[in-house]
């Protein structure tokens, strides 16, 4: 796989300061209102043609910054520039311009898909809503999608319920392919899969990716599918980004030690891999009151001073690799 870290072109899509708080509300006897810091200061750049997986524990803001990212979610702060337009600040009418060039593949396969629609309307829905095509051009175009991704014609017909876990994860890929998106943003696409199916929905997205040129952003905690199918990873803790580089820098030589961790708790089939003994212990913070300083200090078994009472800022350690934490 190409590495895409020193690519010459202009970044397809840049996240700048990406910041997302719920408000919870007021208890039975008033009170401020409290709020759910579920993303806080996402920065990155994704090129055409490159796949940035993110990765993090179950509930560190991975699908909130997803659904921000394509305006799902509208954020507290920060910006999403596409092309060099910033998405957040366009009004509705606006956006369903840019709605073509970013689309989104969601987790579960069969929620995300209209039970009473047939697999071939679901496709032709997004074509026949911007215009795309019509009549018999249509037909084609949604008999090219099913061939495309794998599934047969035949199966146009069916309704959601009538397919297998995998073909509709396929489906939710045809009706974001059909509008010829520039990214496509993919929350944890292969997690409800058996593992032999997820190798074969990878392999179709990478083998878009080499027909069309499409940007993933890969939302998964599978390290392995993110290792697999990404140039650069953004390892997310808290809220908060800890770590972002190339794929090979990052999982060869993780600087976080919330990195270090996620790795050493994945069994690798290689004698000449050595890991770190560095091992996680309590839980994962509340994130309605992060701790202060860094916010991964609570569960840090390399913590000094500084990390309970400074938060670092992200740096980088070296090209293209970034890192939030003081001891680096």
């Amino acid at each position: 796989m190409p590495d895409h870290t020193d690519t010459l072109q202009p970044p397809l899509l840049e996240v700048q300061g990406l910041k997302k708080d719920f408000p919870v509300k007021r208890g039975l006897f008033g009170g401020p209102r409290k709020y759910v810091h579920a993303v806080d200061d996402l920065s990155f750049t994704l090129s055409p043609g490159e796949t940035i997986g993110v990765v993090g524990e179950s509930g560190c803001g991975k699908s909130t910054a997803a659904r921000m990212i394509v305006r799902l979610v509208e954020p507290t702060a920060g910006r999403v520039l596409l092309n060099g337009v910033d998405i957040t600040a366009l009004p509705p009418a606006k956006m369903r311009e840019f709605r073509r060039s970013i689309q989104f593949i969601f987790q579960d396969p069969y929620s995300s898909l209209n039970p009473r629609l047939r697999a071939g309307d679901i496709v032709s829905e997004p074509l026949v809503n911007f215009g795309i095509a019509r009549g018999s051009e249509l037909t084609e175009r949604v008999e090219w999608l099913f061939d495309r991704v794998g599934l047969r014609r035949e199966l146009i017909d069916r309704l959601p319920h009538e397919f297998s876990g995998g073909q509709r994860q396929r489906l939710g890929i045809a009706r974001a392919l059909a509008v010829n998106p520039k990214v496509i943003v993919a929350d944890e696409a292969v997690s409800a899969l058996d593992v032999s199916v997820q190798a074969q929905v990878i392999n179709l997205l990478r083998d878009l990716q080499d027909e069309f040129g499409i940007a993933y952003i890969f939302i998964a905690h599978d390290l392995a599918v993110v290792q697999h199918i990404s140039h650069r990873v953004a390892v997310m803790y808290l809220g908060q980004m800890v770590e972002f580089g190339a794929r090979d820098a990052v999982f060869r030589s993780p600087q976080h030690p919330y990195t270090e961790a996620l790795m050493n708790s994945v069994p690798i089939p290689d004698p000449e891999v050595t890991t770190t003994d560095v091992v996680l212990s309590g839980e994962v913070p509340s994130p309605m009151n992060p701790p202060p300083g860094c916010r991964f200090h609570t569960r840090c078994p390399l913590a000094i001073d500084k990390c309970r009472s400074v938060q670092p800022p992200i740096k980088e350690v070296a090209p293209g690799h970034r890192v939030a934490c003081h001891l680096r």
